[in-house]
């Protein structure tokens, strides 16, 4: 069973930074891109970064542009996000998303992370 361990959540002040970390772990399978996507109480669960895993392409919204870095390291199947000047609006549970498939076949699969919570003070 593909897991996703999900961790680096925790309260920052505004203009903090913080660092999650997602690892890919359990059979065997080919992971085809990871990616972040984050939702605050109230709201609609929205699309933070998210990052190719053969050619390394990331893709980020305008909200994010400029103060996340999404990363990866193929070796450990781990996804990083880098979160830089944070304020009190990125407050939300922070969740991490895997898409791949198995061998011997073409069926894009998705697992999603336990999520972990970032919160910004201001």
């Amino acid at each position: 069973q593909v897991q996703l361990g999900e961790s680096g959540g925790g309260l920052v002040q505004a203009g903090g930074s913080l660092r999650l970390s997602c690892a890919a772990s359990g059979g065997m399978f080919s992971t085809l891109a990871m990616g972040w996507f984050r939702q605050a109480p109230g709201k609609e669960r929205e699309f933070v970064a998210a990052i190719n895993w053969s050619g390394g392409d990331t893709y980020y919204p305008d909200s994010v542009k400029g103060r996340f870095t999404i990363s990866r390291d193929n070796a450990k199947n781990t996804v990083y996000l880098q979160m830089n000047s944070l304020k009190p609006e990125d407050t939300a549970t922070y969740y991490c998303k895997l898409e791949f498939k198995r061998a011997s076949t073409t069926r894009t699969l998705e697992v999603w992370g336990q999520g972990t919570l970032v919160t910004v003070s201001s």
